[in-house]
């Protein structure tokens, strides 16, 4: 039904999807004017960070296609209309993810892949079978861990309520964070989000043995292929934290 809405007035949506597209690549652009006075971000050439903000934009532009409208779960919660999707014969979690579905963020993902496509052209790497697998890799893996920090933040605001931009600051702030090296942010913040919220896997970790980089926080080799392991074990665990917010719902009585 949202996609047919959205695409009723075609030259409407094409353009909606093309601003999409620009507004997103403003992030890439602030990135470009830093190396117009810089040759390199913390030891990282244009090349490499261009790889690390295309995994993690066209990841994030997976997840937030299928799961970006999350953040409107909680005023379903407050003005009583989630009871809605609690009689209708469909997983509530894949009604709350269609709601208000968006189509125009393709452009998102079209931006990440033209950056990421000019990065693996541009970047200095000796490709190997193993490397080239792990790029994909990490596109669907890195979508998953996304995708289940949306659902984690949607399950929080069965407690809170009103928690939209909470959870932003950990989908849409995850991704900013991740389109920088790992070299310029502090080793507690670069622990945070390898330990408890393991945003590292979706391209900082991997994009290391890519590019033949030492791995932040000295992990092991094998780290590089985990990302779906993490992934799993995550998508796991926000699941657990969905069910159990869906338990603990009570109705407003409206």
């Amino acid at each position: 039904m949202w996609i047919r809405s959205t695409t009723a007035y075609r030259t409407s949506f094409v353009l909606t999807v093309v601003g999409n597209l620009v507004i997103t690549g403003l992030d890439f652009a602030a990135i470009l004017l830093m190396f117009s006075q810089v040759d390199s971000l913390g030891g990282w050439t244009l090349p490499e960070v261009a790889l690390l903000y295309g995994l993690s934009a066209t990841s994030f532009g997976l997840a937030d296609l299928l799961l970006g409208s999350m953040d409107v779960l909680g005023g379903r919660i407050r003005d009583g209309s989630f009871d809605v999707l609690l009689v209708r014969p469909a997983p509530v979690l894949a009604q709350v993810g269609a709601d208000q579905f968006a189509l125009r963020r393709l452009g998102r993902i079209t931006q990440g892949l033209l950056v990421l496509g000019w990065a693996l052209w541009a970047v200095d790497v000796d490709w190997t079978p193993a490397k080239v697998l792990l790029v994909p890799v990490m596109v669907v893996c890195g979508g998953l861990i996304f995708g289940a920090v949306f659902v984690a933040g949607a399950a929080f605001q069965f407690v809170a309520q009103d928690a939209a931009e909470v959870q932003n600051a950990f989908t849409y702030g995850g991704n900013t964070l991740l389109q920088y090296p790992p070299t310029v942010f502090g080793s507690d913040l670069v622990r945070g989000v390898t330990y408890v919220l393991p945003l590292a896997f979706v391209n900082w970790v991997p994009a290391a043995h890519v590019l033949g980089r030492p791995y932040p926080l000295g992990l092991p080799e094998w780290a590089a292929f985990a990302p779906p392991l993490v992934a799993a074990g995550f998508c796991l665990l926000a699941g657990l934290a969905w069910r159990s917010g869906l338990r603990a719902y009570r109705s407003t009585g409206s």
